[in-house]
């Protein structure tokens, strides 16, 4: 569990000034087996980092993995689920706080992005047929189109 899907997050915080280890903190976004999930990821200087999500849908549904990553070669990580379900996944870098990624979940695709913004994630995620993305407020939901 030391490269979690959502190296995503390693992507996207500000670190607090006086953090000991520097650490960030990031918005995941990710549609995996054709669901949404939603969480936080928290990337550390060394490249190392930790993430959780939940899913939109069922939010008893909770993963947390763990990543690392570099500048020169993107990141991998390992997410594990509550129900029992697992992915691998790959991400690359957009800038040290942002980024996007993809891997293979137990019941089917996953694609992800962190530290991005709703409208900038879009051209990432690849969504299933016939569904789109809303956001209200701060809540984003995977709906009909």
């Amino acid at each position: 569990m030391r490269s979690l899907v959502f190296a995503i997050l390693v992507a996207g915080w500000a670190a607090p000034a006086g953090a000991g280890l520097l650490s960030a903190k990031g918005d995941v976004i990710a549609i995996m087996g054709g669901a949404l999930f939603v969480g936080e990821a928290e990337g550390h200087l060394n490249g190392a980092g930790t993430l959780a999500i939940h899913s939109q849908k069922t939010p008893a549904l909770t993963c947390l993995g763990e990543f690392t990553s570099s500048a020169e070669h993107g990141g991998k990580g390992q997410l594990h689920c509550s129900d029992g379900s697992s992915a691998d996944f790959r991400f690359t870098r957009l800038t040290l706080q942002r980024g996007h990624g993809g891997g293979r979940f137990t019941r089917g695709p996953m694609n992800f992005t962190y530290g991005l913004t709703l409208e900038e994630a879009r051209p990432y995620l690849k969504l299933p047929k016939g569904k789109k993305l809303r956001q209200e407020g701060k809540k984003i939901e995977l709906v009909e189109r």
